[in-house]
């Protein structure tokens, strides 16, 4: 595995962060204040006892961030792939060696996705469009106390612009090559003085990059073309009370994502009579399934919530967050990657999420907390209707119930005007009841459990000076046991004994242990000497009963199961933003974290040792008035494992990779419209996102991220 980042680059990063910003006039602040709701209540990004990334609207359209994948390029110690199901819509994030990259009804991610507090537990769809959108926070190591639902890795926040909160229209139009065309809407105004209103709407087109040569469609691998629209009303009928009611949709239809297959050989010895090889025709890119099923992939989500909240009085608020939210999709992979109808797994799959939250929260004297209860409950299936193996077919149905309940507080104490101590408790109970229908229900199988747990956490600031803090924290985070991803049973291990159908009670894990962590960290962050914003963090966290995902193909199927490993990580991670002048600032992130697992032959995939980015940023003032901003972002993942094996003879390596956008842009001298030339990976880097060994193949998954380049234009009224 090559390693291409220099190091001078590594030092250069040990000095300098990369902050939403900008460029001030002398008399004005250097760096603009970030204001997060990291701890559910707004703060300063200085005073909140979390290793956090922040990015404002303006400064990822800049940074050529249009997704949760290319946010993953530029946070320390994040890594977001999106193949679920050769989906390009799915988004798999792990946060310091935590993740999965599955993404079946009866697995949960370890790092939670919120949009305005409201949770998305399926990972298919999840890779939202970010046009339009105020900020996106990530919040690194368990979030177990205010967050808990799945944040034993971290949490990504997603917060939209609320009504009301600025008076305008925006149109956003961005062509480029591989037939780029996006474009957006955006309204924001008041309807009176009660009520306010927004909405969005875009639509993104991008074309693949290969072709299916054994079927005939007009569909190539890997495009891409979304629908999605959102629209909020807030009504604020007095200063304490207010009602925010969200609705939002989207619609995908898409190529398969790019992805190929190494065969060494497969079961029963029937890789010479299928005459499937290694070999494959064409670019890498290209696919050559006979299926004319498995060419195009769709998905679709649609919610609502509404939020109320109410100002008891000057100390005590309330807030009521409901939600309700459907998604489905379909996909499926051919895995001989060859017109052979062997390896063929077509897939459906759905969730409905429904969710409730009561907050109440307040401030008293030197004290100040934040609880709540929480209801989330889940129903979903996976469905493989007419898959081949071996040359045979059959279909498997997985089923999963979950209904959670938590009640938690944090409570902080203002010891003096520079040092706040904080605590915080969960209790958390999950029920999960799963099903699996297979061979046409031929073998069906069930399982329920209940799970517990209390999750804690504390932590100390220190405010240094006006814009400099020190911190130290220890938290614990949460996440139940799961089911096997894809339960397949032998007729050797079924019960016979009962009428109709067959039961085969084991066919899934029962001995489901919690799986928990414990996250030690100090950091500190602020400005030094005024023109160095910065933050840095280390930590040490260990992992109790992690499920690592693994797959083999059984007799006739093909089955995944759980390993269940005890994981210590360990690392730091920087920040920085430098202003070397007035109009010049270099920005920069690296983390790095050594992952250590209790088995003897497994290892934390997709997690890169090392993780690094650069971001230089001019501004060239114009005699106009307007201004001209020369961007360009350099990113740097570091070799990693492609699947939880390290074992040599599972050839699950991935290289290192490193990839370099630039924006040119200029901005009129009202501010009121902005042009701007951009490039995406320009030197063209094609680099694996994960690799899946059977035991019998290994799917080598793509990224669909090859170069691109064009133009962009947003006008403001």
């Amino acid at each position: 595995m090559k390693k291409s980042m220099p190091m001078a680059g590594v030092l250069l990063a040990m000095m300098v962060m990369p902050a939403q910003h900008s460029i001030a006039a002398e008399d004005d602040p250097v760096f603009e204040e970030i204001v997060v709701t990291a701890q559910r209540r707004e703060q300063s990004i200085y005073e909140v006892p979390v290793a956090i990334s922040a990015f404002t609207g303006e400064g990822m359209e800049a940074q050529g961030i249009t997704n949760l994948v290319d946010i993953g390029k530029y946070v320390p110690n994040l890594n977001v792939t999106n193949f679920s199901a050769g989906q390009t819509s799915s988004a798999n994030a792990f946060i310091r060696g935590i993740g999965l990259q599955d993404h079946l009804i009866t697995t949960d991610p370890g790092v939670s996705v919120y949009v305005d507090g409201v949770y998305l537990g399926r990972q298919v769809g999840q890779n939202w469009s970010l046009s339009n959108i105020d900020r996106v926070e990530v919040l690194r190591g368990p979030q177990g106390t205010l967050y808990g639902r799945n944040s034993i890795g971290g949490a990504i926040n997603i917060i939209s612009r609320k009504p009301g909160e600025e008076d305008l229209s925006r149109i956003s139009v961005k062509a480029g090559s591989r037939g780029r065309l996006d474009g957006q809407l955006y309204g924001n105004f008041k309807l009176s003085d009660t009520v306010a209103v927004s909405a969005s709407g875009a639509f993104n087109r991008r074309n693949g990059l290969g072709d299916f040569n054994n079927v005939e469609t007009n569909t190539e691998v890997g495009e891409m073309e979304d629908v999605s629209g959102r629209a909020s009303l807030y009504w604020t009928p007095n200063e304490d009370f207010s009602v925010l009611i969200t609705a939002d949709g989207n619609k995908g239809n898409n190529g398969l994502n790019p992805y190929t297959t190494l065969i060494d050989e497969l079961p029963n010895g029937a890789a010479a009579g299928a005459g499937l090889t290694n070999a494959q025709v064409g670019s890498r890119f290209d696919n050559n399934t006979g299926q004319a099923d498995l060419v195009d992939t769709d998905n679709s989500s649609h919610g609502f919530s509404i939020t109320v909240e109410y100002d008891m009085d000057d100390n005590l608020n309330t807030k009521f967050i409901a939600s309700r939210r459907l998604s489905d999709y379909t996909a499926g992979l051919d895995d001989d990657s060859t017109a052979t109808n062997f390896l063929a797994f077509g897939e459906r799959g759905s969730a409905d999420q429904t969710s409730f939250e009561l907050q109440l929260n307040g401030t008293y004297e030197n004290w100040d907390f934040v609880s709540g209860l929480y209801y989330f409950e889940e129903d979903g299936k996976n469905n493989q209707p007419n898959f081949t193996f071996n040359a045979g077919g059959g279909s498997e149905l997985l089923r999963q119930s979950l209904k959670s309940k938590a009640i938690y507080a944090n409570v902080g104490f203002a010891a003096s005007e520079d040092l706040r101590i904080a605590a915080g408790l969960r209790y958390t109970k999950d029920e999960k009841d799963a099903f699996t229908d297979l061979i046409f229900s031929l073998i069906q199988s069930s399982a329920s459990e209940n799970f517990d747990e209390v999750s804690w956490d504390i932590s100390a600031t220190y405010q240094m000076n006006d814009n400099m803090s020190v911190y130290g924290t220890i938290a614990s985070g949460y996440q139940s046991g799961q089911f096997n991803p894809r339960p397949f049973c032998l007729f050797g291990s079924l019960d016979f004994t009962q009428p109709g159908n067959v039961t085969a009670p084991n066919c899934f894990d029962q001995d489901l242990d919690n799986i928990t962590a414990v996250n030690y960290e100090v950091g500190i962050k602020g400005e030094l000497f005024g023109s160095l914003q910065m933050s840095i963090a280390a930590f040490y966290t260990t992992y109790k009963d992690l499920p690592y995902q693994v797959s083999t193909t059984a007799g006739a199927g093909f089955n995944t199961v759980n390993i269940i490993v005890d994981q210590d990580s360990s690392g730091i991670e920087w920040e920085g933003s430098w202003r070397i002048t007035e109009n010049f600032y270099l920005n920069t992130t690296l983390g790095y974290i050594d992952v250590d697992v209790d088995d003897p032959v497994a290892v934390a995939p997709l997690t890169p040792d090392l993780t690094f980015s650069i971001s230089p940023v001019l501004t060239i003032p114009m005699e106009s008035g307007g201004s001209v901003t020369v961007r360009a972002d350099y990113s740097y993942r570091d070799d990693m494992f492609g699947e939880p094996s390290s074992d040599p003879g599972r050839i699950t390596g991935i290289d290192s990779r490193d990839l370099i956008n630039f924006d040119i842009s200029y901005r009129s001298a009202d501010e009121s419209w902005l042009v701007g030339l951009y490039g995406h990976n320009i030197t063209n880097e094609r680099y694996e996102q994960a690799r899946l060994n059977t035991g019998d193949y290994i799917l080598v998954i793509l990224a669909n991220d090859a170069s691109e380049f064009g133009v962009r234009f947003t006008k403001e009224f």
